[in-house]
């Protein structure tokens, strides 16, 4: 074998759909989205006309229509980055450990992240939002790495069952940890209360300037990792033979997957279950090549994620169910038909 057809290999190897079918379905993703963000604005407790959404665009707020569309616009706009950036993660949490059961939430990543920034404000007095965002990315960290380690112990190694398992379990007890330390402290203990469900209510342009620059750069370190993980899916040893630093790439793609769901973590709660149900849904209609995934991932967590915060503002007007809580509803009955396919050993 020559060694352009080594380097080839991986690209060869993935190539599942046509070209033309993938542009598509990423076009049909743009307009997804768009129908979505146009949702979002018009649609909530209060339903506005067109006629307030142009006026509010051009700054208007006379109106208690124009001050909804207003408020609304920035709450978009953070539910996509937030959607985004989870199922981004999760697409690459499940090509790194070719896991198909790895997801942010289910991992007990996003739990980690969680008792991070409560022990943070609780112990150490942390009341700077990008405080948060650091403290949150180390608790995804440190419990990305502790489930990992507990579900390779054993015979077989880190099987997903096995990571699986140890991911709830662990995220039971960061989140019984959460509860330990919220309940006795009334000055914290609202709105954290709140924020544990997960939701982006609280969405201001303020608030994503500050999480913008983190979740950019786990954007482009994801993105930039298609090519290693698509390599990694086919085997270490293989990738190894192709000339990847397996373990440069697997640490790099983990980096990236951590900074965006302690990022996301941060600002809008523990939302679960978009790492797992977009990727899985995306393979479906663009294939395995990571170059192609990815991208789609991104659209499609966007649009899932805003279309879920429009279901809850509007199924229980005027009051509004938090948009991890709807998550969950969607996410958990594919959660247990993933689990119960017979192919769900590895990717």
């Amino acid at each position: 074998m020559t060694t352009v057809d080594t380097e080839r290999v991986p690209d060869a190897a993935v190539a599942r759909r046509p070209a033309r079918v993938r542009v598509l379905w990423l076009l049909a993703g743009v307009a997804v989205l768009a129908a979505a963000m146009l949702a979002s604005v018009v649609l909530g407790s209060r339903n506005v006309a067109w006629a307030d959404v142009w006026a509010a665009l051009g700054g208007a707020q006379g109106t208690l229509e124009e001050a909804a569309v207003a408020k609304r616009i920035p709450r978009t706009l953070l539910a996509m980055l937030i959607g985004a950036a989870l199922a981004l993660s999760g697409a690459v949490m499940q090509g790194v450990t070719r896991n198909p059961l790895a997801d942010p939430g289910i991992l007990g990543v996003n739990m980690g992240a969680s008792l991070a920034v409560v022990c943070g404000v609780a112990f150490l007095g942390l009341s700077s939002p990008t405080a948060y965002i650091w403290v949150a990315m180390g608790g995804a960290a440190v419990s990305a790495v502790f489930v990992y380690t507990v579900g390779s112990l054993g015979r077989g190694g880190a099987t997903p069952l096995k990571v699986a398992l140890a991911g709830a379990a662990t995220s039971a007890a960061f989140a019984s940890l959460v509860s330990a330390v919220v309940l006795p402290r009334n000055d914290i203990a609202g709105g954290f209360r709140l924020w544990q469900v997960g939701g982006v209510g609280g969405g201001s342009y303020e608030r994503i300037g500050q999480v913008l620059p983190f979740l950019a750069a786990g954007f482009a370190i994801c993105l930039l990792s298609a090519r290693g993980l698509n390599s990694l899916a086919l085997g270490d040893d293989v990738a190894a033979g192709l000339g990847e630093r397996v373990a440069v790439v697997r640490a790099t793609a983990a980096l990236g997957a951590v900074v965006l769901c302690g990022a996301s973590t941060a600002v809008a709660g523990p939302i679960a279950f978009v790492g797992l149900l977009v990727p899985h849904a995306c393979r479906l209609l663009v294939g395995v090549d990571h170059r192609w995934l990815l991208p789609s991932t991104v659209l499609a967590g966007a649009a899932l994620l805003t279309f879920s915060d429009v279901v809850g503002r509007v199924l229980a007007r005027p009051q509004e169910v938090e948009v991890g809580i709807v998550t969950a509803i969607i996410g958990a009955p594919f959660f247990i038909h993933i689990v119960r396919r017979q192919k769900v050993r590895e990717l």
